[in-house]
């Protein structure tokens, strides 16, 4: 692979992180590669981070971006490599590691192989979105915000429209690998929503949140509240409400096509908006964002052969059930 920069993304937080992430600054000197850190976060208060485009530009286009951290390290890197048109290499020194692909200890010999060419593209279904208006943070809830992890993103700028029909809404500049999750803002008022597939009423939720992932996603926020595991290989939609005060509180599995559209009720709470776990917006009653599948992929560099639900068993720490292994050991391949 010709490497003409490298976008660094860094867990700060942890030391074996930075000493990694030195690892990576010596390797790319070594072979005249240029190599900058992204999405850096300030340590000041009101500080906000770059848009994705900004990052990419920063950072000389990168054709790799490597993530030093977890999962939530590399959704940081991930918003950037879309837009930049870049391969991501995830090294983990997080806790579950679902989207990352290299250990420290290996960490020279990854670099090494992706710069060989000894690699495969993994490529993942991103999220985008349109809206009723452009998503803002209210600046009377950034007390708020200081409880989050890091600082903020600047709100997403708006796409060129391609649409002229006005019921389309306003196309937000955003993408999501992970999810969409519009949750509560007060702990003591639900979310109220209309939730719309492909423009028609489904049904209407009083919730903490409910959730719209990838199938990338369907291992994260999604699963935690009871939504299915979809394989990666496939290409929809799931939506997942959480903690519905309702009977029907399944997860609905959606086609890559389709649309699914939450409207705030009259009477709702404020809604806040978060992508890939960053808080990105809040809607007050009438606002309505609609979540469809975006046109770039994330391209995730693997370099062995692991199975999906083999890398699921292990991070997830499954085990067989105690009745079934009293009855017999069931082979590793069939």
């Amino acid at each position: 692979m010709s490497i003409t920069a490298v976008g660094l993304v860094v867990h700060t937080g942890k030391d074996r992180a930075v000493a990694a992430a030195a690892q990576v600054r010596r390797w790319a000197a070594a072979h005249d590669i240029p190599c900058t850190d992204i999405d850096v976060w300030s340590a000041e208060p009101h500080e906000t981070r770059l848009s994705a485009v900004d990052e990419a530009k920063k950072a000389g286009h990168p054709g790799l971006i490597v993530t030093v951290g977890g999962d939530g390290t590399f959704l940081r890197g991930a918003r950037v490599a879309a837009r930049a048109g870049a391969a991501i290499l995830g090294v983990d020194v997080g806790r579950v590691g679902f989207l990352t692909e290299a250990a420290v200890d290996g960490l020279i010999d990854a670099l090494d192989a992706v710069l060989a060419g000894k690699f495969t593209l993994d490529e993942r279904l991103m999220l985008t979105m349109c809206a009723s208006r452009k998503l803002e943070i209210p600046t009377s809830i950034d007390a708020l915000i200081r409880y989050g992890r890091g600082p903020t993103l600047p709100s997403p700028p708006v796409r060129e429209r391609v649409s002229e029909d006005p019921a389309d809404g306003v196309p937000l500049d955003i993408l999501a690998l992970n999810d969409v999750v519009f949750e509560k803002l007060a702990r003591d008022r639900q979310a109220s929503v209309a939730v719309f597939v492909n423009g028609r009423h489904f049904a209407s939720y009083s919730a903490d949140a409910v959730i719209v992932s990838t199938p990338t996603g369907s291992t994260a926020y999604s699963f935690a509240a009871g939504g299915p595991i979809l394989s990666p290989k496939m290409e929809g939609l799931v939506f997942t409400p959480v903690a519905p005060h309702m009977s029907f509180n399944r997860s609905l599995v959606l086609g890559p096509t389709e649309r699914v559209a939450v409207q705030v009720l009259e009477r709702s709470g404020q809604v806040a908006v978060s992508v890939d776990g960053a808080l990105r917006g809040v809607l007050e009653p009438g606002d309505w964002i609609s979540v469809y599948a975006g046109a770039p992929k994330t391209r995730l560099i693997r370099l062995a052969d692991i199975d999906f639900l083999d890398r699921m068993r292990t991070r997830l720490g499954l085990a067989d059930a105690m009745a079934a292994v009293a009855d017999g050991t069931a082979p590793d391949r069939i």
